[in-house]
């Protein structure tokens, strides 16, 4: 074994485990957190919070966004069930739905929320017109819902 002078190994040892210690108290040491907002439709769709009297949970889709939507989605889809979907990979309408529900809540929840619920409803009616259209829509509610408090 070789010997190192005091220096060559007192840097050494300062060299990795100043790392350790910076990474350490930086956060709670977690590697993975997840955040999920007060806004968004995993959120409404836990019941954490009451819902709007204005839009109970088991309204449906059609009732509320009129009936471009009834032409689009099941005429019985609820608005609960509409932020717990889980098929908005591929799907731009299943998307449009689910972020757009979470929009109208938070439309008449979050005093910030930067759409009123007539813009929000009038966005869902220009947003079934197609697949783009339905596209560019969810991202704008994606978008604000993650940014609301």
């Amino acid at each position: 074994m070789e010997n190192h002078p005091p220096l060559l190994t007192s840097l050494l040892l300062l060299m990795f485990l100043a790392p350790m210690a910076t990474e350490s108290s930086a956060g709670p040491g977690f590697v993975y957190t997840r955040n999920r907002g007060r806004c968004t439709p995993q959120y409404w769709s836990s019941r954490r919070e009451s819902w709007p009297r204005m839009i109970p949970q088991g309204s449906t889709v059609s009732k509320v966004f009129g009936s471009r939507a009834y032409e689009r989605y099941r005429y019985d889809l609820t608005l609960l069930e509409a932020t717990s979907r889980n098929d908005d990979g591929e799907n731009v309408f299943a998307r449009l739905v689910k972020e757009s529900t979470a929009a109208l809540i938070n439309s008449y929840t979050r005093k910030a929320y930067p759409y009123s619920a007539w813009e929000v409803k009038t966005a869902v009616i220009q947003g079934l017109v197609s697949d783009e259209a339905a596209a560019v829509q969810a991202r704008r509610f994606y978008d604000a819902n993650r940014e609301c408090n």
